[in-house]
């Protein structure tokens, strides 16, 4: 189906990009912050099983699985904040201007080691004069193997705080990155993105979101596109989301 964004521009409903990665109890599942692989299980209940495999009347399964470690979710500022804000209540609208950038990142030397940054500097480059309300970050290389990684104590790339300044110019209220976290995997509790993009405390933004683990083919171009965020509504700081992107067309 055509949906027209004005009298020249449509999206076209039938074809979308999805960039989230599914979840499943296989040790195929991607894993981050020490976290076990999810576990899905038929309910077994005084002569009751939820697998209909075994001699069940219906498939009930229980799902154990942790929102931030397990695969693709959206989160709020509640995320980083004594009290448990929900990202349920904080996300009110799904549908967003976006913009996809693929950015290698930087090394850098620390007195920790070698880390790999975006940098400030990078996103001043790629960003200049642009404007929209959710940017979609890509980082090289860009494998398969991102969907089935075990991130934990591997120091993944994260974003430098300065990049702030740049993403707050452009007006973005939804960041997206294939990464495990903005922030850096060991930087003793400090979260210093995650406290600059929600301005906790001194400024708190209910209306602004963070995906992380999402996961951008290379058969999506970088540009302009609109971006359906959709999370399970979930009482909680994060849920599971699945973000699709709709190419916008010329009419």
């Amino acid at each position: 189906m055509k949906l027209f964004l004005d009298t020249e521009n449509f999206i076209d409903t039938n074809q979308p990009l999805d960039i989230s990665i599914p979840l499943s109890n296989t040790s195929n599942n991607l894993k981050a912050w020490y976290v076990d692989t999810p576990m899905i299980e038929p309910v077994r209940i005084e002569g009751f099983i939820g697998l209909v495999a075994e001699g069940g009347s219906v498939n009930f399964r229980n799902i154990f699985f942790n929102p931030h470690g397990h695969g693709t979710h959206t989160e709020c500022l509640g995320h980083i904040t004594p009290e448990i804000y929900s990202v349920n209540t904080s996300l009110k609208t799904y549908f967003f201007n976006a913009y996809v950038l693929t950015i290698i990142p930087e090394i850098k030397v620390t007195d920790c080691g070698i880390d790999l940054v975006i940098t400030k500097a990078q996103l001043e480059e790629k960003l200049k004069g642009l404007e929209t309300e959710a940017l979609i970050i890509r980082t090289l290389p860009n494998d398969e193997n991102k969907q089935h990684q075990n991130y934990s104590d591997t120091n993944p790339a994260y974003l430098d705080c300065d990049c702030i300044s740049i993403i707050d110019a452009i007006g973005v209220k939804h960041l997206l990155v294939d990464l495990p976290s903005v922030d850096k995997e060991s930087d003793g509790g400090i979260l210093a993105f995650h406290h600059a993009f929600w301005k906790v405390p001194e400024n708190p933004q209910f209306d602004k979101t963070i995906t992380e683990f999402v996961f951008v083919k290379d058969s999506i171009s970088d540009g302009h596109y609109i971006l359906n965020l959709q999370t399970a509504p979930f009482e909680n700081d994060a849920s599971p989301s699945r973000p699709v992107l709709y190419k916008i067309i010329k009419g």
